[in-house]
């Protein structure tokens, strides 16, 4: 690598920005794909069964592509700082600069975005990731990093989170992320369970397996959460520190638990106190007027009938015994 200007050159890269991970597109449009197909369906149904039917579709359209996406997206921890910082290795050039940190369940993005974007004759505009998963080695990324030449902000990030460390934060993430994974993962499980005792219909079981759904959903929430019961190594950029909060996908992971709580909870309350609401709701009352309707009509055999109504004649019984 030759010097230019006293300072290395970065090899020439392709530059990402930081959006929906491409399995988390992937995962949206395969749920928005079944919704369209069940809705096609709505029109065939009769009265208020129409709403109801399409209530239970989408909630339990939305419960599930939360608990699959959400393993996807990177914004379970996340954290913005403007600061003005060395841009590249061996140099004294500094640039002002909105450097982001990302934490996701299988790795880390860290973006560093100019502020304004074109400084130093450049366009300051890099997001990388970095993942920890059990086919990926966050350590190989990171000397990939270095080998590209990453800006300095960003070699600084990743940097925190290597084996090396002495922050300790890659195995302190790398195994909350993989156990909140997993418990997610049984809550996808027992989402399909759910709706499969509900196609029975066995309601009470359903609604079980509902409240197990969000169970787990809370359980991989307080598995993410025990980092937060570690000391995390300061990430400073000058006077500047870089800090990190719960982000958008921790928040909707609690919500639609809680969701799933509330709905479990009022399936268990109905079915001992109200079950004919809940019967209404499931559109179990006009399955069975259907049927009590369909055995209206039976055909009765007169020739059995009078046979059965005739009383036996009893035989006569003679006292020589003929």
């Amino acid at each position: 690598m030759t010097l230019f200007d006293g300072v290395y050159p970065f090899y020439l890269q392709q530059r990402k920005h930081f959006v929906f991970d491409v399995s988390t597109i992937i995962v949206i449009i395969v749920f928005l794909t079944f919704a369209a197909t069940f809705l096609l369906i709505i029109p065939g149904i009769r009265g208020r069964a129409r709403l109801y039917w399409m209530f239970r579709v989408l909630l339990s359209l939305v419960v599930g592509v939360v608990i699959v996406a959400v393993q996807f997206t990177g914004d379970w921890e996340s954290g913005w700082v403007t600061a003005n910082t060395s841009y590249k290795s061996f140099s004294t050039v500094m640039v002002k600069a909105d450097i982001g940190l990302h934490v996701g369940l299988a790795g880390v993005n860290v973006t560093l975005v100019g502020n304004p974007v074109n400084q130093v004759n450049e366009t300051i505009d890099y997001n990388e990731h970095f993942a920890w998963s059990f086919d990926a080695d966050y350590d190989h990324s990171y000397n990939k990093g270095l080998e590209k030449g990453l800006p300095s902000p960003i070699l600084y990030v990743a940097e925190k989170f290597t084996t090396e460390s002495p922050c300790n934060m890659h195995r302190q993430y790398r195994i909350s992320g993989h156990y909140a994974s997993a418990t997610l993962w049984v809550a996808f499980c027992t989402w399909l369970i759910s709706n499969v005792l509900f196609s029975m219909p066995v309601l009470i079981y359903g609604g079980y397996m509902v409240l197990t759904t969000g169970a787990f959903m809370i359980f991989s929430l307080l598995s993410f959460s025990t980092v937060k019961n570690s000391l995390i190594c300061p990430i400073q950029f000058g006077t500047a520190s870089l800090l990190i909060d719960y982000g958008g996908s921790f928040w909707l992971t609690l919500v639609i638990g809680l969701l799933c709580f509330v709905a479990g909870i009022t399936i268990v309350v109905l079915h001992y106190f109200n079950p004919d609401l809940l019967k209404t709701f499931f559109d179990l009352h006009e399955v069975r007027i259907e049927d009590c309707q369909e055995m209206t009509e039976v055909y009765i055999n007169p020739q059995l009938m009078s046979n059965t109504q005739s009383p036996p004649q009893p035989s006569r019984i003679s006292s020589n015994g003929k």
